[in-house]
């Protein structure tokens, strides 16, 4: 695995770490790999680390070169700053694609709560736009702005024809941010006929990341055997979008 550091342009402090798979002759069909680029959250004030890198191996371990934005936050996380850190990450990915293995054509942008925000607002607001996304109990509505240190804007608004599908997790009992959020993305993503899928469970709290004892931080609230049920359901979507991770040839 390859794995750097690179410190953006875009504003102060931003970075972007690289999670690669090494190149190997053995393993021709996957010299070129789909993308994801995770965005924690942190109510743009921090940026998670049970959302980062165990969200980025996850990926990496199903075939997937894998990136993990921190992006601008607290004083400098008025908008549009987060969403011009993305789009620079995104610009950067897509540069340098041959170099790391990167189908250009086939990243996806994956958040969690504020950072769900910050993927949905490149995903329907940016100058350049991933292929797909995925959020995770994510904040969309401007009425979220209360927990944050700066006002967000309300992306089920900005969802037109150019917006990429989306794939979508939430719980029901989410107090922190109601489920509210993620059915208004839907609904204004089926309003445009964009592709998507919704997973709305029960139970669970807000947090969860992998819900497993991955990312628990030793706490039992951050498990919960059917939310965990999302990567595996999101897989099997990116795989309807991406066409997967390159399998062999039949005459191999």
């Amino acid at each position: 695995m390859r794995t750097e550091v690179i410190t953006l342009a875009s504003n102060p402090g931003v970075t972007l770490t690289t999670y690669l798979h090494d190149p190997s002759e053995a393993m021709p069909n996957v010299l070129v790999r789909p993308a994801v680029m995770i965005c924690p959250g942190g109510a743009y004030r921090y940026c998670s680390d049970r959302e980062g890198e165990p969200i980025a191996l996850a990926f990496l371990a199903v075939g997937y070169q894998t990136f993990v934005l921190r992006y601008s936050v607290a004083d400098q996380a008025a908008f549009p700053k987060p969403l011009n850190d993305a789009e620079a990450a995104l610009e950067l990915i897509r540069s340098r694609a041959g170099e790391w293995g990167v189908d250009p054509a086939k990243i996806a942008v994956c958040g969690f709560s504020a950072g769900g925000h910050l993927a949905a607002a490149v995903g329907t607001m940016g100058r350049v736009r991933p292929a797909a996304l995925i959020l995770a109990y994510p904040c969309i509505l401007e009425s979220m702005s209360s927990i944050m240190p700066a006002p967000i804007p309300s992306l089920e608004r900005e969802v037109t024809a150019r917006t990429p599908p989306t794939f979508i997790w939430a719980n029901a009992a989410d107090e922190r941010v109601p489920v509210e959020n993620s059915l208004k993305f839907a609904a204004a993503l089926a309003q445009g006929h964009v592709p998507f899928e919704l997973h709305i469970f029960q139970n669970g709290g807000h947090g969860l990341a992998l819900a497993t004892s991955v990312t628990s931080a030793g706490e039992g609230k951050y498990i919960d055997n059917d939310a965990a049920q999302w990567f595996s359901l999101c897989l099997r979507w990116l795989e309807h979008h991406f066409d997967g991770v390159p399998q062999p040839s039949s005459s191999a």
